[in-house]
């Protein structure tokens, strides 16, 4: 097989990204060079904690946690994940880096949690609106508050709730042009919500969004099942370690990035 040479620049980052072409041979590259499996889970945080710490942009977040709130079922979002710690440090690494411009931008985190990466995109000079279920809501808005409610912050941050595959929050439709920028770490989690989540993030996008995903590296049946259908409607990519923050990187998680295809070239 032919090694394949990444592309400069896919949407609105400048940085190296490599094609995704298939979505079997993704998972394929992603388990087998990765093995995600051999190595610690949740390296990059403390679960178990009632809030986490984390320096960025120039101070010290603290988001608050509800650790005993995981034995229900279905509920990930009350603690931070290595793939919001990932994908907080990359916006912020390719900031500095100049492959990445936030300031004044428009975007839109989905299934915020506990709001790392909506807050850090903030900071970073957007005008984000955090999202995520409606009983999720209160630990996300205490976490704004805490962290984003400062009048020297660049940008600006409010929540809302969004249910996947619903008809949209006017709060969202009000978004107009469409987010530049559309958020998600731990997204891709079951494949029973991949049509509702793709189904939102064609709804949220224009030909000059770009989306930007951080993926656990969990379940290989799952991602392959994204990609495929991903692959109908938007370009994808990979970007790779090497991109990302050099302090924050896991085996556990993989950064894609997606734009939508040009008209008329959806696969029907």
């Amino acid at each position: 097989m032919a090694e394949e040479i990444p592309v400069v620049g896919m949407g609105a980052y400048g940085g190296a990204v490599r094609a995704v072409e298939s979505a079997s041979g993704e998972t394929m590259l992603l388990w087998g060079m990765g093995q995600p499996t051999a190595h610690r889970n949740n390296a990059l945080v403390r679960q178990a904690a009632h809030s986490f710490d984390l320096d960025a942009c120039g101070r010290r977040l603290s988001l608050l946690q509800s650790p005993s709130s995981m034995s229900t079922p279905g509920v990930t979002g009350a603690v931070v994940w290595d793939s919001g710690v990932v994908l907080a440090k990359f916006l912020e690494h390719a900031v500095d880096s100049r492959h990445l411009v936030l300031r004044g931008t428009r975007a839109v985190d989905l299934g915020s949690g506990c709001g790392l990466v909506g807050c850090v995109a903030a900071l970073l000079g957007a005008h984000v609106v955090l999202t995520d279920l409606p009983d999720r809501l209160k630990l996300l808005r205490k976490n704004v508050n805490l962290n984003v409610d400062d009048p020297h912050v660049a940008g600006s941050a409010r929540v809302t709730d969004l249910v996947w595959g619903d008809d949209l929050h006017p709060n969202l439709l009000q978004q107009q042009p469409l987010p530049d920028f559309l958020l998600g770490s731990d997204v891709i989690y079951n494949e029973e919500a991949v049509d509702d989540l793709l189904l939102t993030l064609d709804q949220l996008s224009g030909q000059h969004t770009t989306i930007l995903l951080a993926g656990e590296l969990r379940n290989d049946a799952v991602l392959e099942c994204f990609l495929e259908a991903a692959m109908d409607n938007f370009l994808v990519g990979c970007i790779e370690q090497d991109q990302w923050h050099p302090d924050f990187r896991s085996n556990r998680v993989a950064l894609f990035i997606l734009v939508k295809k040009p008209p008329n070239t959806t696969t029907d």
